[in-house]
């Protein structure tokens, strides 16, 4: 069990506590009412769980009720100790979910892809000693795609409780308006740099949409989307489906599904701003 941590549901549930004294004396179903409030509070910071949460995060500018449920909320103000890739990044976004949270309570432990796996699991000290920990990726859902999945694999060894909270994920979203194979797909992240391995990996990948009907997915540098899109209408046949999907739950989101032939020449200006390319037959 966890004990109490977020002080300020602490200090509702006494003042309700008093209400329900003086209320209750005077309107038995004012009284129970409240009463039925204290239940709800005390029943969530009793029972949550110790575990290791894997909070998702925002896409972009994005707002927060629009995009994570209140329960990610909650998880988040009960949490003292988190995993993430940034501190700064992770800062601002706690205090998005909430302006009044205490940032300098907090612990926060940095993870990239220089973290040693011996420095990960020092990290995970207080979740093995009863304290709920958080992980935060940069964006979207740690853990995929993303070196939260070193943690949790630790965790996983360990024994430790590991649970996953909902939010926006570019892989799953893209896949889901693509109108593509959504039981077979590959996510492959970046793509080589040098043009003739670029170029290579375009035609395998095509090959397997054709082969193995799956789905592929793929990123690029956001400054250099625009010569992805040129690498894949030179390289891939006429025919083949290319789904270009742009800010992903934010402001200007653009999701197109074309051929290959259709896309050239009709090209959206994608300089700049996070895309995810999909590609299938």
């Amino acid at each position: 069990m966890k004990k109490f941590t977020n002080w300020k549901h602490q200090q509702i549930i006494i003042q309700l506590t008093h209400s329900v004294l003086f209320y209750g004396a005077a309107n038995w179903y004012i009284g129970a009412l409240v009463y039925w409030h204290i239940i709800k509070l005390a029943h969530w910071h009793i029972f949550m769980e110790t575990a290791l949460y894997l909070i998702p995060v925002t896409l972009g500018d994005t707002a927060i009720e629009s995009v994570l449920p209140s329960y990610n909320k909650e998880v988040i103000l009960n949490i003292r100790h988190f995993i993430v890739e940034d501190v700064r990044s992770a800062r601002r976004f706690l205090k998005k979910v909430d302006r009044e949270i205490d940032i300098d309570a907090l612990a926060f432990y940095t993870l990239n892809k220089h973290t040693s796996p011996e420095d990960i699991s020092g990290y995970l000290k207080p979740l093995a000693g009863g304290a709920s920990m958080g992980v935060i990726s940069e964006a979207g859902c740690p853990a995929v795609a993303d070196p939260g999945a070193d943690v949790v694999a630790i965790a996983q060894r360990k024994g430790l409780r590991v649970v996953p909270l909902v939010g926006p994920s570019s892989i799953i979203l893209s896949v889901m308006a693509s109108g593509f194979n959504g039981q077979s797909f590959a996510f492959h992240g970046y793509l080589p740099i040098e043009p003739g391995e670029r170029a290579k990996k375009i035609k395998l990948l095509e090959q397997r949409v054709y082969s193995e009907h799956q789905t592929q997915l793929f990123i690029e540098t956001p400054y250099r989307n625009n010569k992805m899109v040129e690498d894949i209408l030179n390289n891939c046949r006429p025919q083949t489906r290319l789904c270009i999907a742009a800010n992903i739950t934010c402001e200007g989101e653009y999701i197109r599904t074309r051929t290959v032939k259709e896309w050239k020449g009709h090209l959206p200006e994608l300089s700049k701003i996070p895309c995810i390319f999909l590609l299938y037959q």
